[in-house]
């Protein structure tokens, strides 16, 4: 076998064990906790726009402002790109991306 095909083989082991809770990966990314509050104040958009222009739930916009809920880990990453630049989400929603 060749040598990528060795690699391609452990890291096919590796993923199997880390799905069965087994192993830990090698690394992760956890966003941060953030103030959606904030971020949603920075767009000057009311909760039920900022819902609508980001496709989110106006309900899920205010339990995570009233943290009556945290947002989940992508939820997050959405909000801290819509945080750093809400444009590019936009146009990505606009082309029919999402």
């Amino acid at each position: 076998m060749t040598k990528l095909g060795e690699r391609l083989l452990k890291s096919a082991k590796e993923a199997r064990a880390i799905a069965r809770g087994e192993a830990e990966p090698a690394r992760s990314f956890t966003p941060p906790s953030i103030d959606v509050a904030a971020i949603r104040a920075r767009t000057g958009l009311s909760q039920a726009r900022f819902a609508q222009r980001f496709g989110l739930s106006p309900s899920a916009i205010r339990d995570w402002e009233q943290q009556r809920r945290t947002p989940d880990p992508a939820a997050r990453t959405l909000l801290m790109v819509i945080d750093k630049e809400p444009d590019a989400v936009v146009r990505a929603l606009a082309d029919g991306s999402a």
